[in-house]
């Protein structure tokens, strides 16, 4: 049996790490979708500014009855429906207990001036059950995707 030149082994070897780096790349780069990263406001990194609102129980809840709660609680789901619908809010949802802070929203707008006007907007928020708290975050912007994603899951409409 005869033996292999080291040199052209290393030379093989080089080629077989060029060809395995270049089909790497050409995979990676397959990933990329610059028509989806457009629509969702991906920069570079495929991130986006949103806002985050916490919402935290107001101090006017007892001054409601039970009804009057549950109702305001159906506006408040219907607010947020609205919203979603709209495209400016891109995931809601509750924290679980009896804490004082209740849930957050996510808004795909671009200050919090902006998300501040929508909160107005929620009948939680004017009657002073609930009140939030506003902070720029900077997260993926595939998080835009969420609600046509979860639609794909949801059973049962809430």
């Amino acid at each position: 049996m005869s033996q292999q030149n080291p040199e052209n082994m290393k030379k093989i070897f080089a080629f077989l790490c060029l060809i395995f780096s270049l089909s790497f790349c050409a995979i990676a780069q397959e990933k990329y979708d610059a028509e989806l990263a457009e629509k969702v406001g991906a920069d570079d990194y495929g991130m986006k500014k949103f806002v985050i609102a916490f919402l935290y129980r107001g101090d006017k809840v007892e001054e409601y009855s039970e009804q009057e709660r549950s109702d305001l609680q159906a506006g408040h789901m219907a607010n947020i429906g609205r919203l979603a619908e709209a495209g400016k809010m891109v995931l809601a949802g509750p924290f679980f207990g009896n804490e004082d802070l209740r849930g957050l929203f996510f808004f795909d707008v671009s200050s919090i001036e902006e998300a501040e006007e929508l909160t107005k907007t929620d009948p939680a928020i004017k009657a002073g059950v609930l009140k939030m708290e506003l902070k720029e975050w900077y997260g993926s912007a595939a998080l835009a995707l969420m609600l046509e994603m979860h639609e794909k899951v949801q059973k049962v409409e809430m």
